[in-house]
């Protein structure tokens, strides 16, 4: 595998969620080493880099989002030692290593929150994070989990906190937090790592005046496209942290890259975060959240291809995540569906053979994109979500802040299935697993899929190695006339979203499609198809 320094302008990345991933030592979480042991498979996947969420020290309040430190590795997850292991490892396998970076709060267990705390009001130290005083909340700002986003001290103080009340959001305006972050970059770059994905990456700075928003805030998106930004989103000083951030990342060799988490709309604002001098990706999110429509995934495509080339900037599609249903349960609901924050047993449940029908069709087709894509760990698997989890195994902290009404993220975040018939299913040694697997989790195990004709594993490996083969990353889209059709180079994407089947072009050759066409060699509906013409 050949990487060049622009490597990411095409590369198919894969996120793996190191607590769900593989376990090494059977106590139930997943761990570096785990991962480092399963590396060969993703080799065998064909993707060229890993996302890793975080690993660093942390109370786990959120899952690690709550970074306790940012130059260290959780003991849960291993050591120092096995950070530098695993990159070494994945080098040798020519898969690049992206680690997360969360810039925009720290946990209420770092060092410089706790002396804060200790050094009272008016203090250097506060002076780090967002700290107002006053008898009342200094706005009505709310939490992306829940309740408010201000929490009081017994001294008087109120600290800002947008995600959980473990989170304080960190002031940006202060010169001290803007040099840290740019040694913690230099720290792992220095060990090797590929890139960061900035958690949040349109959050770090807030309105100077902290003026009232009364719009109730979502975990992800919810921000209108035609109004002003909210006072704590997308702030026009984030660009020049990110350019400040870029000068360090192009001192290091080998196309070193930052990654947006941005819910930003509309794509040209966005756009902005992948402009020469800073980002180089960000998650195209309107995309993953387009309905299974063909004039509205239409819409997006064409509107975000425009807006990037605008800046001369790749495309980054993406399906699922650690933060979303997943897109084969999310795609068993009538199309148009809202997608809704967790799923539980007493909820409407998904079609699940419909959802896997139409997630196949839809990895897909956003493989044959050009640009950048993005794989969510068990997608290879066409892993559902888990929508039957019982509530008392229940970790993300939206679901109490938000009094039980959001379900959250841990139906997304169930550690994978590896070998139908071993303890965990193969995620571990023995039968622990941090969140409880479905008894469903066997007839997805890798080992049930891989040499299987048809399965979405091979399905998924085989979309890979054409994309590569027939340079689709780094193609264009040309549209054809009648249905959901482009040309990309060599190569047509023909999705049916119709309730009838559709004939291909005369002369067209199957290179791959989702499901099995029918005896006429026609799309059934919820297809696609990639053929050479």
């Amino acid at each position: 595998m050949v990487h060049t320094d622009a490597w990411w302008r095409d590369a198919v990345i894969y996120q793996v969620y190191p607590r769900s991933f593989a376990d090494s030592d059977g106590d139930g979480m997943g761990d570096l080493p785990g991962i480092t042991g399963r590396l060969h498979h993703l080799k065998e996947l064909g993707i060229d880099a890993v996302w890793l969420s975080p690993f660093y020290p942390s109370p786990q309040h959120d899952a690690g989002y709550d970074v306790a430190d940012y130059r260290g590795v959780d003991p849960r997850f291993g050591a120092l030692g096995d950070a530098d292991k695993l990159i070494a490892e994945a080098h040798g396998l020519g898969i690049k290593v992206i680690v997360d970076l969360v810039p925009n709060h720290t946990s209420n267990e770092h060092e410089w929150f706790r002396a804060a705390l200790a050094a009272g009001p008016g203090s250097p130290e506060r002076e780090r994070y967002i700290f107002r005083s006053g008898d009342q909340p200094p706005n009505s700002w709310k939490s992306v989990f829940g309740g408010s986003a201000w929490e009081r001290l017994p001294d008087g103080d109120w600290y800002l906190h947008l995600f959980d009340v473990s989170q304080p959001d960190l002031n940006w305006d202060n010169p001290e937090v803007r040099a840290e972050f740019l040694d913690v970059l230099r720290f792992w770059l220095d060990r090797g790592v590929d890139g960061f994905r900035v958690d949040v990456a349109h959050g770090l700075v807030k309105e100077a005046n902290l003026t009232d928003w009364t719009t109730a805030s979502t975990i992800l998106g919810g921000l209108d496209p035609a109004g002003p930004p909210p006072p704590m989103w997308d702030q026009e000083g984030v660009h020049e942290i990110y350019r400040s951030w870029r000068k360090v990342l192009d001192e290091y060799p080998g196309g070193r890259i930052l990654v947006a988490e941005a819910w930003v709309a509309p794509a040209s604002r966005l756009a902005r975060y992948v402009r020469p001098d800073e980002m180089h990706q960000a998650f195209n999110f309107p995309y993953l959240d387009a309905p299974w429509k063909p004039a509205e995934l239409r819409a997006v495509i064409d509107e975000t291809l425009a807006a990037n080339n605008e800046v001369g900037a790749t495309t980054t599609w993406v399906l699922s995540n650690h933060d979303v249903v997943r897109h084969a349960s999310r795609l068993g609901f009538p199309a148009g569906t809202p997608r809704m924050p967790g799923i539980g047993a007493e909820d409407p449940q998904p079609d699940s053979a419909l959802g896997l029908r139409r997630a196949r069709a839809a990895t897909l087709l956003m493989l044959g994109l050009p640009g950048s894509a993005y794989l969510y760990q068990g997608e290879e698997l066409g892993l559902p979500e888990h929508t039957t989890m019982p509530d008392e195994f229940r970790e993300d902290p939206a679901w109490e802040r938000s009094g039980h009404a959001e379900r959250g993220r841990d139906g997304c975040r169930v550690p994978l299935p590896w070998e139908a018939d071993a303890p965990s299913y193969g995620f571990g040694p023995a039968d622990a697993s941090w969140l409880p697997q479905p008894a469903t989790w066997a007839e997805y195990a890798l080992d049930r899929q891989q040499g299987v004709p048809g399965s979405t594993w091979e399905l998924y490996r085989s979309a890979l190695e054409l994309r590569r083969e027939h340079g689709l990353g780094s193609g264009s889209v040309v549209w054809q006339d009648g249905g959901f059709a482009f040309r990309n180079g060599d190569v047509l994407v023909l999705t049916n979203f119709g309730p009838d089947a559709v004939a291909l072009p005369a002369g067209a050759r199957v290179l791959l499609s989702s499901e099995p066409l029918d005896g006429d060699g026609r799309v059934p509906t919820d297809v696609t198809v990639w053929a050479a013409l």
